[in-house]
């Protein structure tokens, strides 16, 4: 069995599928598919390994890039069958590939049970709050730079 651990970093997705830089050992698979990533399970990274629940949902942002992923968590630990946004800050991807060729993958969270208890539930409060903040956020940007642009253009006229 060939083992490699990878970890997300906010750019790697492209058109629905997996792009992941390599955090450890052996070749990284290259490109990854977000329907094999769709109901893999998920784990806390250190100690117990419990399981948390599966992978319901993987949020991207406007230019494409993994913002997020949801996990259905069940109802273990307390957390009550919720669904948790889990960004990508606290998540790797483990990917083992057995001699037959099958590829199985798991998401690790590195994260405490009172961490993931605290993490936001993904319902449509969270899903309209956080499209509202991404939408504020562009347009901040877009003016700060049309704002240089045009200060620089202006510095330009004035010395000539």
């Amino acid at each position: 069995m060939r083992k490699t651990i990878l970890t997300t970093a906010i750019g790697t997705a492209l058109l629905g599928s997996f792009a992941i830089g390599a955090h450890a050992s052996n070749e990284p698979q290259g490109m990854y598919s977000a329907d094999d990533i769709l109901d893999a399970e998920v784990y806390f990274a250190g100690g117990s390994g419990e399981e948390i629940g599966d992978v319901d949902d993987i949020l991207f942002d406007e230019e494409m890039r993994i913002n997020a992923i949801v996990i259905e968590s069940g109802s273990v630990l307390g957390l009550g069958g919720r669904e948790i946004v889990v960004g990508t800050d606290y998540f790797t991807l483990e990917t083992d590939t057995e001699d037959d060729g099958d590829t199985e993958h798991r998401i690790m969270v590195e994260a405490s049970q009172e961490e993931v208890e605290a993490f936001p539930a993904y319902d449509n409060d969270w899903w309209e709050q956080t499209k509202a903040n991404a939408r504020d956020a562009w347009q901040t940007t877009q003016e700060g730079a049309e704002s240089a642009w045009q200060r620089t253009r202006e510095a330009v006229n004035a010395d000539e």
